[in-house]
């Protein structure tokens, strides 16, 4: 049968995280709006990523809980919340944090906080100057005090991709008795290999009493470009949920890209993979975070980049002209690029 997995799309204005409800397993589909952003701006965002059919709005005040700026994102918030049938809250580790974000929730349908710690060798040393065990403490009791609020709550295990594999299990376990409802395992330096990503994830699976009550989660960065393929190789071994950015756009080298994760299970559908996400507007999508952010995306970018459906080589443009099958394995329609374009160049060569 089919399976769902939730993807999360980060922009610096706007964040989405996907699901779909397709037959097995839905792949959750949600958006993520940062606190400090232009609330027009991204509440017009908001409504052009929830037609992609994004199944959770999220809030991230990014640990902002006081003064003029905590007051602006509890508004806007709580508007968003009011306007759109779900809403999805990140919150840190704080009490005032976590309280910020469930005044935010009050009147979300279906609200989610998300909240968690570093759980590396090197985050628990180094960040926190602390031990394992407290550690292990610190993020029980902010799962419980979130549980207060609110029944969904994301944990988020940071530098999970570097964390030993049976502390990583212990603290899931234990997150997952107070109430942790998805467990967001994160590759937050972009070291991990698909492989290693991958077994970790089934690591989890096979050690984790009660995991198989709550949904796993990737969130992946592309310091070393393999972000979407550690996401795909996460969800290959049983993850559900996929937090992405549109344009994988994201902290240093990015995040996982939302249109490269959602077509690649479109165009592998023996993966047995739904998203409900509305391909027909990826690339407008694109364009609009482009032309939000001021920032382009490089012309050969997958999916979306401007040469993505466009043949400049003789050999590849002789096989696209005879049958388009030849060298595209995706419609350009899927994403409502037109159609593909025939660049004639000096590397086109003669008939």
């Amino acid at each position: 049968g089919h399976s769902s997995c939730s993807i999360s799309a980060y922009v610096p204005s706007l964040k989405a995280l996907f699901p779909s409800d397709g037959g097995g397993v839905p792949f959750r589909n949600t958006a993520v709006i940062a606190g400090n952003s232009n609330f027009t701006q991204y509440q017009n965002s908001l409504e052009k990523l929830m037609s992609l059919d994004a199944d959770f709005v999220c809030g991230d005040h990014d640990g902002c809980v006081s003064g003029e700026e905590a007051k602006h994102f509890i508004e806007n918030t709580s508007q968003i919340a009011r306007e759109y049938r779900h809403a999805i809250e990140v919150a840190y580790m704080k009490t005032k944090d976590i309280d910020a974000a469930a005044q935010a929730l009050e009147h979300a349908v279906k609200p989610r906080i998300h909240t968690g710690i570093g759980t590396s060798e090197s985050h628990i040393r180094y960040k926190f100057n602390s031990t394992p065990e407290k550690i292990l403490e610190r993020a029980v009791e902010a799962v419980s005090y979130a549980k207060s609020f609110v029944e969904d709550i994301e944990f988020y295990a940071e530098d999970a991709g570097r964390t030993d594999n049976e502390f990583l299990a212990k603290v899931c376990e234990e997150v997952i008795k107070a109430g942790a409802t998805v467990l967001n395992i994160p590759d937050t330096t972009g070291y991990c290999l698909p492989e290693e990503y991958g077994a970790k994830m089934t690591y989890l699976k096979e050690n984790v009493k009660g995991i198989e009550n709550v949904v796993l989660s990737c969130h992946c960065h592309n310091d070393l470009g393999l972000a979407t393929a550690n996401s795909i190789a996460g969800v290959q071994a049983g993850a559900r949920q996929i937090e992405c950015t549109i344009n994988g756009i994201g902290e240093r080298a990015g995040n996982t890209s939302l249109e490269e994760v959602v077509m690649i299970m479109k165009q592998h559908p023996y993966l047995n993979l739904d998203t409900n996400i509305n391909t027909q507007l990826l690339y407008s999508t694109s364009q609009m975070v482009q032309h939000h952010m001021g920032i382009l995306v490089q012309p050969n970018k997958a999916v979306v980049g401007e040469n993505a459906f466009a043949h400049s080589s003789g050999i590849h443009q002789d096989g696209v002209i005879k049958n388009r099958e030849t060298n595209e394995i995706m419609d350009p329609s899927d994403v409502v690029v037109t159609e593909s374009s025939i660049v004639l160049t000096a590397r086109s060569g003669r008939a």
